[in-house]
């Protein structure tokens, strides 16, 4: 029996209509800038997109794409303008940074009522204790997708593959939040495969070319891939063998399609909530 496919694109094109309607219901003035430094590809893909989605929800978005030779002082400096700044409701520095900027030095020197990725330490804090305005846009996307088909997470064994900040960590505190019994597994885990295959919910974020195989998964299991990478054809593929995993599980997301459209969909939600706490 084929998995179902649970449709990122779908999924995510609701939840901007969703922040679309409540913009003009509620007649908000909604301003996202987007801070972008040098000229990496693959951030510039994921600036464009944000733009276009800040476009369909009637978020205004203001652009600052700054040399790769920017100093730390000059970032920090426009952080501190756009903190300042009535119009920005939100602010997103496009990681990863060149290599003489300080990530973390940045993140924390933004306000945490406008940080609507949910980097900085304090949100991190919020969300560890379940009292949070905002979440980190992929793992909130996560769980939208497993709420859309209808999945309950109590009692279920939820298996996290990858422990990084911004996936890994957040997504295994949030099925937590909703009852899940969760593990997070990493590159030092004895027993990889007998540890995912306990799993009802399986979710993969470690960044590895089709890492997950069908040995790996519990029949039935619902299986939820974060991964973006380039197979060895160059085309785009998950953290799971998508053509052997559907067969076993009864529930999976697809790369490209899956959670990629929703983390910018989550964007988009919290930058209204930000307005919200701002107002």
């Amino acid at each position: 029996m084929a998995a179902q496919i649970i449709d990122g694109k779908a999924v995510s094109a609701k939840v901007k209509e969703e922040v679309r309607q409540q913009i003009e219901r509620e007649g908000l003035d909604v301003g996202l800038a987007v801070v972008i430094v040098g000229d990496d590809p693959a951030s510039r893909v994921y600036v464009n997109n944000k733009k276009k989605a800040c476009e369909v929800c009637g978020i205004k978005s203001y652009e600052y794409a700054l040399p790769a030779e920017t100093t730390e002082e000059e970032l920090l400096e426009l952080v501190d303008t756009l903190n300042a700044d009535k119009n920005v409701n939100g602010i997103l520095v496009q990681l990863p940074l060149p290599k003489h900027l300080n990530e973390e030095k940045v993140i924390e020197r933004i306000s945490p009522m406008k940080d609507v990725d949910a980097f900085h330490a304090a949100n991190v804090g919020k969300i560890m204790i379940g009292n949070y305005a905002f979440l980190p846009c992929t793992p909130a996307g996560c769980m939208e997708l497993i709420h859309s088909a209808g999945i309950d997470v109590s009692g279920k064994e939820c298996v996290v593959i990858g422990r990084s900040n911004i996936v890994g960590k957040p997504m295994a505190m949030l099925l937590l939040h909703e009852n899940g019994t969760v593990t997070v597994c990493h590159s030092r885990t004895k027993d990889l495969k007998e540890v995912c295959r306990r799993a009802d919910i399986l979710v993969a974020a470690v960044g590895r070319a089709n890492f997950v195989t069908a040995d790996m998964v519990k029949d039935g299991a619902v299986v939820i891939d974060v991964g973006i990478n380039r197979g060895e054809d160059g085309k785009l593929c998950g953290d799971v063998k998508f053509d052997e995993v559907s067969e076993k599980a009864s529930f999976i997301t697809p790369v490209p399609g899956g959670v990629g459209p929703m983390t910018i969909a989550m964007l988009m939600k919290n930058t209204v909530m930000a307005k919200k706490i701002q107002s």
